[in-house]
C-alpha cells in the first residue's frame, strides 16, 4: 500500500512571525541551523524560486536531500534541483518517489499556501526571541488550537547564535 509522505514544514520566525528582509534571513544562528540540517537530511526539501536564490551559491543544492523548487516560470532551472509550477505538483512528486518525508523550508508564499490549503502534518517552528521592525516578510498565522505543540529544545545567545531561542515542534490535531 501506498502512502503520502509526511509533509513537515520548518522554518525559523522572530517574535512577530518575521522572517527574512531583502530575500535573506535576520539573524545568523548556528545552532537553528544545525537543527535544519540534522531534521532534513535525507529527505526531501520543497523551496520557492526566491528561497532557492538566497541559498549561498556553494550550498546549492542543499546537500543530501532531494531538492526542489516550485516556480511558475517554465523557463527556470535550477542547477542540482527538480523544479515544479506548483506546490502539489512538487508533493505528488514526492509520493510517486514513495518519499517518507517532504520538507516545506520557505519562503513566505509556499508557507502560507501550505498552511493555508491544509497540506502541512507537521511543523518545526525556531521561536528566536527577539523583534525585527525592518523585516519584509512573515510566517503565516496559524491557529494554535488546531495543534499539539511541544517545546524540544532551546539555545542561548553567544559567539555562535545572534539571539537565544527555542524549538517547538507541532502536531496537526
Amino acid at each position: 500500500m501506498q502512502t503520502h509522505p509526511h509533509i513537515i514544514l520548518i522554518a525559523a520566525i522572530g517574535k512577530n512571525r518575521e522572517l527574512g528582509k531583502n530575500n535573506d534571513l535576520l539573524w545568523r544562528l548556528k545552532s537553528d541551523m544545525n537543527f535544519f540540517k540534522t531534521t532534513t537530511s535525507r529527505h526531501w526539501v520543497i523551496m520557492g524560486r526566491k528561497s532557492w536564490e538566497s541559498l549561498p551559491v556553494r550550498f546549492r543544492p542543499l546537500p543530501n536531500r532531494v531538492n526542489c523548487v516550485v516556480s511558475r516560470n517554465p523557463e527556470f532551472t535550477a542547477e542540482g534541483a527538480h523544479v515544479y509550477p506548483s506546490l502539489t505538483l512538487a508533493i505528488e512528486s514526492a509520493h510517486q518517489a514513495h518519499t517518507e518525508k517532504a520538507f516545506i523550508i520557505g519562503g513566505a508564499q509556499i508557507y502560507h499556501e501550505a498552511i493555508s490549503s491544509g497540506l502541512v502534518d507537521e511543523m518545526y517552528l525556531t521561536h528566536v526571541d527577539a523583534n525585527f521592525s525592518d523585516a519584509d516578510v512573515y510566517f503565516p498565522e496559524v491557529d494554535n488550537g488546531k495543534w499539539d505543540i511541544q517545546e524540544i529544545g532551546q539555545f542561548s545567545a553567544d559567539e555562535n547564535n545572534e539571539y537565544s531561542g527555542r524549538f517547538f515542534h507541532y502536531q496537526r490535531k
